[in-house]
């Protein structure tokens, strides 16, 4: 039977992740319904990728009997009670990221999710790409030897995006961008306790993080640099060093389509979709899709390849680089 999805928001994200869920077999992933606070704004959502029925609440979402799974793609600080009212309803849950505002929030969604024995997962789409799997097994075979550095940029021109420049709708790099450079230096490094975490940044007039630069450091003399902007572009590439070569996964690195290591490059293709996209390389999505609906038939209540002690433990670095920045949001 296909994997029968809910889509919770009706914005530019969940037209990309639908999107890509077309790019696969109509007989594994359909998508059933759709929810948004303005039904209007939702039928033409429907209408547009011909999804069958269209609410005007996500309560109403919750408690359609033909929803398997519900992709929350809303904005950042409803992210938790979206999630919450898709798992009481007895829904598994693929939640945009960040999955929560902070450490303490995604702890309470993560236990609730495991008190109802429910699926649950942060759409730290990266993970799944075939670019990442790819990374992951030339670090287990130790192709560049011992890793000692890892440098990683993620710099748009975000000023104009409500979304990433308002508090009030979660914004700032850290929560918009920088997780994707947390989580890979998490991936690389595992989810140990860094030793130190040194950041800093400037805020804009609306208390968020425009940039931030952060040095991790890790046992074993390991470190990772970060560093985000929301007014310049960077080069948005990751280096991961090692005492043997270097591994570079080219811009955009958190959707990347090849790998440099040492020995070659491997490309790795997006297929086209029937619609065009709002973000690059989304067609990309359709691997964490798939990785639900791996997971859903094996019974997983949650995915090898973002862990929800990943979620935590990324939550928790956030929130220390907002603390050192100085970024608190309403939630905290």
């Amino acid at each position: 039977m296909a994997t029968r999805w809910g889509i919770a928001s009706a914005g530019k994200i969940s037209h990309d992740f639908v999107t890509a869920l077309s790019t696969l077999s109509p007989e594994e992933h359909q998508v059933v319904a759709v929810a948004a606070r303005d039904l209007d704004r939702c039928k033409e959502f429907a209408a547009r990728h011909r999804i069958p029925t269209a609410y005007g609440s996500y309560d109403k979402l919750a408690k359609d009997p033909n929803v398997e799974v519900v992709y929350v793609g809303c904005i950042n600080p409803y992210h938790k009670a979206v999630s919450q009212t898709m798992l009481a309803a007895g829904k598994h849950v693929l939640c945009e990221k960040p999955i929560c505002m902070n450490e303490r929030e995604t702890r309470e969604l993560v236990n609730e999710a495991r008190e109802r024995k429910l699926f649950l997962m942060e759409a730290v789409w990266s993970r799944c790409l075939p670019a990442y799997e790819c990374l992951k097994k030339e670090l287990e075979l130790g192709v560049i030897g011992d890793v000692l550095q890892v440098v990683v940029t993620f710099g748009v021109k975000l000023d104009n995006v409500d979304r990433v420049w308002l508090k009030e709708l979660g914004g700032g790099t850290t929560l918009d961008i920088g997780i994707y450079c947390l989580q890979l230096a998490m991936l690389v490094f595992g989810s140990k306790t860094p030793c130190n975490i040194k950041a800093d940044g400037h805020l804009n007039a609306n208390g968020v993080d425009e940039s931030t630069s952060v040095v991790i450091t890790y046992p074993r003399g390991q470190t990772a640099t970060l560093v985000t902007h929301a007014r310049v572009e960077l080069p948005n590439e990751a280096l991961v060093v090692g005492t043997k070569g270097t591994m570079k996964l080219s811009s955009p690195f958190w959707s990347p389509t090849n790998l440099s290591t040492p020995e070659k490059t491997r490309d790795f293709y997006l297929p086209s979709a029937s619609q065009p996209f709002n973000f690059m390389n989304s067609a990309g999505l359709r691997y964490e899709a798939m990785e639900v609906r791996r997971c859903l038939q094996q019974g997983l209540l949650e995915s090898p390849k973002m862990t929800l002690h990943d979620s935590i433990k990324l939550a928790s670095l956030m929130d220390e680089v907002r603390r050192q920045i100085g970024v608190v949001y309403p939630q905290e």
